[in-house]
């Protein structure tokens, strides 16, 4: 991270011009994937590169669209020229092209965000996810998922699911551990790790709960894997006055789950699992949290995110640290048994009840 003392005046007005013209360098990159300019340098690679007029030919377009990307790019280090006038993209380039994490996060931030960003003061100030309107007519964006246009849904549930697939497998060996009989999947979503829990467990039974729109998804899902005898499902809205969720649950699974509300909701949530729970159940809390990465442009990440939950999702939810929630999960009147990091970014949390 830059600091103030050991940056050079010249240094740091370039930084902020970059800040200053970063959505003409986001749209320019955005440009370039979609018409395939990217993709095309890459496999002239050993060919020695390819020109600016080269790539207008291949692609059917012109020359001047080509070099007002070509040149932008070139001074925001994506491709460089060499002496022939033939193009090469950077390392900076080849992420922006074939990285599976960049890519997830290009896509949410064009087709969810962008727009949205625009109306972030307003949201600030009202507290509201003012920048929803430019995708739906809904008070949150929980609520319209399920109505979302098809590439608009498919870079939210990407972005998601990326963030929390690769963890299932881990974490299913802890829930194990646990033998539970009865899970309670709070915010199953698409129902891809309820699913999951099943085939890989033949004892366990899950009960997912959540909005309308998404419990349809999850459930068609558990029934086109075979698992509707297995899965089942409860709506339920979080934000009502007083959720509540049945008795009987052996373990209480979240993942990603109460980065989407504020302090005072997880409390709310928390409370009600809390309610739910005898002795015995164990509630599994796994989050994303800013003070626990390992690198800088993960947290990064995280905390631009964070902007997404204000100006979208729900205009009052963010990317906590790890010590925000403890002291939420404390004060439901529970207590963390085990603490375990999982993959790149994740925390597990497993919880009881407070004696």
């Amino acid at each position: 991270m830059i600091q103030n003392k050991t940056i050079k005046a010249i240094d740091a007005i370039q930084e902020a011009q970059k800040i200053a013209f970063a959505p003409f360098v986001f749209q320019a990159v955005i440009a370039m994937r979609k018409l395939k300019i990217m993709e095309l340098i890459f496999n002239q690679r050993k060919k020695g590169g390819i020109s600016a007029k080269d790539i207008a030919k291949e692609l059917s377009i012109s020359k001047y669209g080509v070099k007002v990307l070509l040149e932008i790019a070139e001074s925001s280090d994506v491709v460089y020229k060499t002496e022939e006038n033939n193009y090469f993209l950077t390392t900076i380039g080849y992420f922006l092209t074939y990285n599976e994490t960049v890519n997830v996060n290009i896509n949410f931030t064009q087709e969810v965000c962008y727009k949205g960003l625009f109306h972030l003061t307003e949201a600030i100030k009202t507290g509201n996810p003012e920048g929803l309107k430019e995708l739906g007519n809904w008070a949150t964006i929980y609520e319209g998922l399920s109505q979302l246009e098809p590439e608009q849904q498919k870079s939210w549930f990407e972005f998601d699911h990326h963030y929390s697939d690769d963890i299932f497998g881990d974490a299913l060996q802890e829930v194990y551990k646990l033998n539970p009989k009865k899970l309670y999947d709070i915010g199953g979503n698409t129902g891809k790790f309820a699913v999951k829990c099943c085939q890989n467990n033949d004892d366990v039974n899950v009960t997912i709960f959540d909005l309308p729109g998404q419990l349809s998804k999850a459930l068609l899902n558990a029934e086109t894997n075979g698992l509707s005898e297995r899965i089942n499902g409860f709506e339920i809205d979080w934000l009502s006055k007083n959720p509540k969720i049945p008795q009987g649950a052996d373990v209480i699974w979240m993942c990603q789950f109460l980065d989407c509300f504020s302090k005072k909701e997880i409390l709310k949530v928390l409370n009600t699992c809390q309610a739910a729970m005898d002795a015995n159940t164990r509630l599994i809390i796994i989050e994303t949290y800013t003070d626990r990465q390992r690198f800088e442009n993960a947290r990064f990440a995280l905390e631009a995110t964070s902007l997404y939950f204000t100006v979208m999702a729900n205009g009052n939810s963010k990317m906590y640290q790890a010590s925000e929630i403890m002291k939420v999960v404390e004060k439901a009147g529970l207590e963390i048994e085990k603490d375990l990091p999982l993959g790149e970014y994740h925390s597990m949390f497993i919880c009881k009840k407070a004696v």
